[in-house]
């Protein structure tokens, strides 16, 4: 089957109707509901854009199983070439959403092209669960689904292990194993976008001990499994969100949930890890997850950066503000951040490596610089565009203000420097509040600071993980010179 069209894939969400809560409702078909119809018609959107005459060539490559048109991000890439058009996919998905839906399809894709890739290190544990990987990664790609993943165990007691919490259930974990498979029962959140997915696909943070090996399992089930039930945070946009007063909320919204297993059942073919917690935590460090996944968040977080800084010096020219020093301080560090984390980019790739699987990767060492530095330098630039934009932000009318009686004086009063339309300042500033103060915007920015899990565990990682035989060749010559004395 080759790519689905938006048509399809919503067809696909109507045939399969999910057991999904939001707002004390049951819902059932979340392409008819309010709270999900938009982030729908957005993923139908990029399902669109494969198809596109002017985009396909690059979203698309021949399937090396059946020649049809598969997604990008499923390609291993084999030459600078491939990391080029690779780039270019993860950038055309993330300029058509503004870099705002930080779990597009193009993450999970390539993050089962990582595992499929290091199948051995699932077959760790029995031939069966690599091959049983591959096949899975095959039948995702053919058919194009969409999957989401759920990483993280319930933050209840978090100074005990899954296998010390109060009640046995609570996490994540095996129940019983039968001729027809597993059964587990738990929670694991938090599924951006999993009451709109396809399939789920759960895996585990590194970090299990080994009494927790009832809780290291990977394993994929669809999203319509008896059993499987989601709750959904209290969502940004129900709908009605008027998008002139909250252009993001009304278009980029990402549901979140809380996804409880209940005695669900995972057939044979669908387990990759079973029981296992050191096979389960060497997942991350075995196979090119990282890379793959380092790759597409930060070429997402580059654009989403440059869409940040954008809005930061347009507010800035708007009552020119520009001219002063202090302000082109700020909106020098944030074009400064936006080069750092392209020039990461572009040396992980040009310094390209080797996988075990033939093929090769970016650079995992400058991806996970820019990883971690956009974790930090989007929420300044957010903070320098709550600056710059000062109280302007908080004194804006509405857009049914705009169009009523006292439109008039909302022109004359609101215009910008320059002769800019009082109507079209209104605009922009509509949009730098909906980015860096609606409830939106702040969910935006808490996700650049965790979506990489642990800022303090990964910057540490940064350097127990670095080459350091250059800085130490140096210090050597140093002291060697004190020695010749």
């Amino acid at each position: 089957m080759p790519i689905r069209t938006g048509a399809e894939y919503i067809e696909g969400l109507k045939a399969r109707p999910r057991d999904v809560w939001v707002g004390g409702e049951k819902v059932g078909d979340v392409t008819a509901h309010p709270a999900f119809r938009r982030p729908v018609a957005r993923l139908a959107g990029l399902f669109d854009l494969q198809s596109d005459k002017g985009s396909r060539d690059i979203l698309t490559y021949p399937s090396p199983s059946s020649g049809a048109s598969v997604a990008t991000a499923f390609m291993p890439a084999h030459d600078s070439v491939d990391l080029e058009k690779k780039h270019a996919a993860y950038r055309a998905f993330a300029e058509a959403t503004l870099g705002m839906m930080g779990r597009s399809q193009d993450f999970m894709n390539c993050t089962l092209l990582a595992f499929a890739e290091g199948a051995e290190v699932f077959a760790r544990g029995g031939e069966r669960f690599g091959e049983n990987m591959v096949r899975y990664y095959e039948f995702v790609r053919e058919n194009d689904l969409f999957l989401t993943h759920a990483l993280m165990s319930p933050q209840n007691d978090r100074s005990k292990a899954s296998s010390a919490q109060a009640e046995e259930d609570l996490h994540l974990g095996l129940v019983l194993e039968s001729d027809e498979g597993i059964v587990v029962s738990g929670a694991r959140m938090i599924a951006t976008m999993g009451p709109v997915a396809d399939e789920v696909l759960i895996y585990n943070i590194p970090g299990l001990p080994p009494e927790d090996r009832r809780h290291a399992l990977v394993f994929a089930v669809p999203i319509d499994a008896p059993g499987l039930r989601q709750i959904c945070r209290e969502p940004y946009d129900r709908g009605d969100t008027n998008a002139a007063d909250h252009p993001l909320a009304a278009n980029f919204e990402e549901p979140d949930s809380l996804m409880i297993f209940d005695e669900v059942l995972v057939p044979w073919d669908r387990v990759f890890v079973y029981n296992d917690a050191k096979i389960a935590n060497a997942i991350f460090p075995d196979t090119s997850l990282r890379s793959y996944t380092a790759h597409q968040t930060s070429v997402r977080g580059l654009v989403k950066l440059e869409f940040a800084v954008g809005v930061a010096m347009a507010v800035a020219r708007a009552v020119r503000t520009d001219r002063f020093l202090h302000v082109q301080q700020m909106l020098g560090e944030c074009v400064e951040a936006i080069e750092i984390v392209r020039a990461c980019i572009t040396r992980s790739e040009v310094h390209h490596e080797p996988t075990l699987a033939g093929s090769i990767r970016a650079e995992i060492a400058p991806l996970f610089m820019a990883r971690t530095y956009l974790a930090r330098t989007y929420p300044r630039v957010i903070e320098i565009l709550q600056t710059i934009g000062a109280g302007g932000l908080l004194s804006m009318p509405s857009a049914a203000d705009l169009e009523g009686p006292v439109g008039p004086e909302i022109e004359r009063y609101y215009q910008g420097a320059e002769g800019m339309p009082g109507a079209a300042r209104v605009a922009l500033y509509k949009l730098a509040w909906d980015l860096c103060g609606e409830a939106f915007g702040m969910r935006q920015l808490q996700y650049e600071r965790y979506y990489a899990a642990d800022p303090v565990r990964n910057m540490a990682a940064n350097y127990l993980n670095y080459d350091r035989s250059a800085c130490d060749a140096l210090v050597e010559k140093a002291l060697a010179l004190g020695r010749q004395a």
